[in-house]
């Protein structure tokens, strides 16, 4: 039996969370299908709003502070990563966008990613493809195909008309865990050199210049 290393990143900033509550939904769909396929799984679950001093910090500083170095070495030798965002005017939360600023540009390749996001109204569902996928895609992740957004009439239960949430999350989980389960990369991170892409990729395609 293998250990999978999930860590979920909630970008809500209130008590209780839309947030938070589709991170938890998205993990444990996740969760439940690598238990089923024989594998053990390590979760690991941050509240951005809970670190934004520190990542205020570091931007200003150039230093990370205990939990949220915590966090940043979470991420850099995880097998996977939840994310969920709040969408503000169109696109991810500011708090959202600064964590990932402060992680190490080469933490992120070929790291499975589930993308979640929260919004008052459906029509917000599109900045998942303009605005957060092209974020990770840049980064050398690994964003699975389906994204979930939840508007708010999403958790009224009756769905939006096409496939429900519980449809929507389930989608997601399955085609993350399936990266999720195939990679071996919380091994690979241990060893930075072991990694498979050419060291001219990792340092941005600089050797090709």
């Amino acid at each position: 039996m293998t250990t999978r290393k999930i860590v979920v990143i909630s970008a809500g900033l209130s008590t209780p969370s839309s947030s938070r509550q589709l991170a938890d939904r998205l993990l444990a769909d996740s969760a439940n299908l690598l238990q089923e396929r024989g594998h053990e799984v390590e979760a690991k679950v941050f509240e951005l709003r809970d670190l934004a001093h520190d990542i205020t910090n570091h931007l200003l500083m150039g230093f990370a502070p205990p939990k949220l170095e915590a966090a940043l070495d979470a991420v850099a030798s995880a097998d996977g990563l939840i994310v969920v965002t709040p969408i503000f005017t169109t696109s991810y939360a500011g708090l959202f966008k600064s964590f990932i600023d402060v992680i190490d540009p080469q933490a992120l390749t070929d790291l499975p990613v589930l993308i979640g996001a929260t919004g008052g109204t459906p029509r917000h569902s599109l900045a998942i493809d303009y605005a957060i996928r092209p974020l990770f895609t840049y980064l050398h992740a690994r964003p699975v195909t389906t994204g979930v957004f939840a508007a708010t009439s999403d958790w009224g239960g009756s769905g939006d008309g096409v496939r429900s949430l519980p449809d929507r999350i389930f989608r997601g989980a399955t085609e993350f865990a399936d990266l999720v389960e195939r990679t071996d990369r919380s091994e690979l991170m241990s060893d930075p050199f072991a990694l498979e892409r050419p060291m001219g990729h990792l340092l941005g395609g600089l050797a090709g210049e």
